[in-house]
């Protein structure tokens, strides 16, 4: 009990310190799928994105609403930084027959959902 309060207190301290503000991924993306962020409904974030993958990856928002816009395609070692309106989703997309890798950090409304699709 007593173990369970302190470990309850100092999560409650350092969430609201701000030591939480950020996630951090390393993700990997299997052939022909697509890795889904905040595909729920979610207030602005940002995201700084590294393709650690050998082939190209593509990138797109999705509004929860419906609809996908702003493709990019992200090259291998290429970095970039996006922001997300709320209520939005961030597609990263793996076209190809090898498993691609990506390297995320999160900044904002971090109560976001996380899903794979084919």
């Amino acid at each position: 009990m007593r173990t369970t309060f302190l470990y309850l207190a100092l999560t409650v301290l350092i969430t609201s310190c701000g030591v939480l503000n950020s996630l951090n991924s390393n993700t990997t993306i299997k052939p022909n799928d697509s890795f889904i962020l905040g595909n729920n409904e979610h207030g602005v974030f940002r995201v700084s994105l590294k393709n650690e993958s050998i082939t190209d990856l593509e990138i797109y928002y999705a509004p929860i609403a419906g609809g996908k816009h702003s493709t990019k395609i992200i090259q291998p070692n290429q970095s970039i930084k996006l922001k997300v309106d709320a209520n939005t989703a961030l597609v990263i997309k793996n076209n190809f027959q090898e498993t691609a890798t990506v390297n995320l950090k999160v900044k904002g409304d971090l109560a976001l959902s996380m899903d794979f699709k084919k």
